[in-house]
């Protein structure tokens, strides 16, 4: 018995050697990978959506790539919960995150506008990061529906719109721009993707989340914080 308390307690002695190895070299390694030499070396998001590589070329470290045009949000007009318009120009030198809704939804619509509330709020002090919740139900998600919705949710953003317009223009840019579903199959029966969306300053998809998954949420909190990470490098400067 003696001696099996003995292994136990160098196991435990082991367990906490591995732990505070792991602690001390890990962030090391990750500033390694982060930071090389006086230069950024992090792994930028991914860009979704069609591209086309077209004939200019750019260094890249020792080698001239081609450069990309990767897919962008087209130019849109709609309208937030207090009236005011809001198009492309509103998220100048800003990145947000995108999701679809309707006001009188009673199922999933609830844990993505949950995680978008928690992400907002977390964000709050940043003035980089905004958050866009669209109706998918015009015809009833008034400017008067919305303002009364986003005063019922705990402690809501300035900086989270929730957006309205016409079925055509919102069906289109979720189908053309955010490359979701977005459609009334019937009365009361909406198509729409729970997907959480980040999006760049330029206006290209950096990502897509799972609203309704804490995990997924989880990703999409630290990738907030690459995004903003790499648009500052970008333009070597802070922006706000």
């Amino acid at each position: 018995m003696d001696r099996f308390k003995g292994i136990m307690k160098k196991a435990g002695v082991l367990k906490k050697i591995v732990i505070l190895v792991l602690v001390l070299l890990v962030p090391g390694f990750l500033y390694y990978l982060l930071v090389s030499q006086g230069k950024n070396r992090y792994l930028s998001l991914p860009y979704y959506g069609p591209k086309t590589v077209l004939k200019t070329m750019r260094k890249l470290g020792p080698k001239n790539v081609p450069d990309t045009l990767y897919h962008a949000l087209p130019d849109f007009k709609l309208t937030d919960q207090n009236g005011n318009p809001v198009n492309s120009a509103t998220f100048s030198k800003k990145i947000f995150i995108a999701s679809f809704f309707y006001s009188h939804c009673s199922g999933v619509c609830n844990d993505v506008d949950s995680s978008m509330s928690k992400l907002a709020a977390a964000y709050a002090g940043d003035k980089m990061v905004y958050f866009v919740s669209i109706t998918v139900d015009p015809a009833r998600d008034s400017v008067k529906v919305l303002k009364h919705y986003a005063n019922s949710l705990k402690d809501t953003s300035a900086r989270w719109l929730f957006l309205t317009g016409d079925t055509s223009t919102i069906y289109g840019l979720a189908r053309n721009g955010f490359l979701v579903n977005a459609l009334q199959a019937g009365k009361d029966n909406f198509i729409y993707s729970d997907k959480l969306i980040l999006i760049d300053q330029d206006k290209h998809i950096r990502g897509y989340y799972a609203g309704a998954s804490n995990t997924e949420v989880s990703k999409l909190n630290d990738e907030i914080k690459v995004l903003v990470k790499e648009e500052i490098l970008k333009n070597d400067s802070p922006l706000y």
